[in-house]
Order: structure tokens, then sequence, then C-alpha cells
């Protein structure tokens, strides 16, 4: 047999004592109720402000739950019910146009895809260097160091990386698949 959970009239049951007033319940369940509401939301702002609304009309209903052991479900129906209105409410704009309102292409501008095959090629073309030019240029740029710390991780003096770097340097422009060739 199930106990109902919220009556509009008094018919004369005991209720629980678990939770005494309004306020003790939210004090106690109140990070549990958030973490529903997180989960029905995106924003951590909204879902704070979708649990206030939800509790505003359970303690509107208070008096008329009468089993406070199910407190909890009566608060996530309405945390459900409550998004679902906002959800349905939601006001979105289209507007009907001749041509999508997409923006034009800047000059200059890279295309994504034109960046991702530069990377690559980039990385074909480090990766024909011998290993240890290899290494101070990726120690050198991509790492960030400076040619101290470089000379410093592997060993050798602050003139080895400088012109190992350079002679490395310059393969990378002379290298085909790259295009950075100046004449």
């Amino acid at each position: 047999m199930t106990t109902p959970v919220c009556t509009s009239a008094s018919n004369g049951r005991t209720r629980s004592a678990s939770y005494p007033s309004f306020t003790s319940y939210v004090r106690a369940r109140q990070p549990v109720l958030l973490r529903t509401a997180r989960s029905l939301t995106a924003n951590p702002s909204d879902a704070e402000d979708l649990l206030q609304t939800a509790l505003t009309k359970t303690y509107v209903a208070w008096e008329r739950i009468e089993d406070h052991r199910a407190l909890d479900g009566y608060v996530r129906r309405a945390l459900v019910n409550t998004r679902t209105s906002q959800w349905r409410k939601r006001k979105v704009d289209e507007f009907v146009c001749d041509e999508p309102p997409e923006p034009e292409p800047q000059a200059g501008a890279y295309d994504p895809a034109e960046r991702q095959a530069l990377r690559d090629a980039m990385w074909r073309a480090v990766m024909k260097l011998p290993a240890r030019q290899r290494a101070m240029v990726v120690l050198r740029y991509y790492e960030d160091l400076s040619e101290a710390r470089t000379a410093e991780v592997l060993g050798v003096s602050v003139g080895t990386v400088k012109s190992a770097v350079s002679r490395a340097l310059g393969k990378l422009r002379e290298d085909s698949e790259l295009g950075l060739v100046r004449r």
C-alpha cells in the first residue's frame, strides 16, 4: 500500500516528524538537491535558481505534504517539472533571410583544416631531421626552453645548441613539403 505524498485536504493521518520545519529540511538536504538541479542544467547559477524555484513550490505545499519521508521525491519532481516548463517557455529567435548569416572569411585568416595540415607537414619535416637536431628544435621551440636550458638538458654547450638549431632551421626552410623556400 502506498502512502499519499500530497493531499489537498487533511484526512486525520499523522505526519512523520523527520523534518520538523521547512527550514530544517532545506538545511539538511540542500547539497543533495543542488546536485540534482545541476544535473538538469548546464550552468551552476541556473541550477541554483532552479532549486530555489522548486523549493518555493515545496514551501507553498508544505502543509499538504503528509509523508515527509518522501520530500526528496516531491522536490525532485518539482525540479524536473520546473525545468521542463522553463525549457518549453524559452524564446528562440529565428529570422528568415535569403542567405545564411555566416561571416565572410577575412583576408589572412587561416582555415582550421589548413592550419592542421601545416602542423602535420611541419611535424613530418621535423621528424626528417637527425635525432640530435630534432631534440634541440623540439626543446627550443615546442617546449619553449631557452638556449641555455636546452644546452643544460642535453648536456652540450650553448654554442652547439645555436649552431645545430640554425642548421635544422635551414633544413626545414628547404623542405619541399612546407613550401617555405624563398626565391
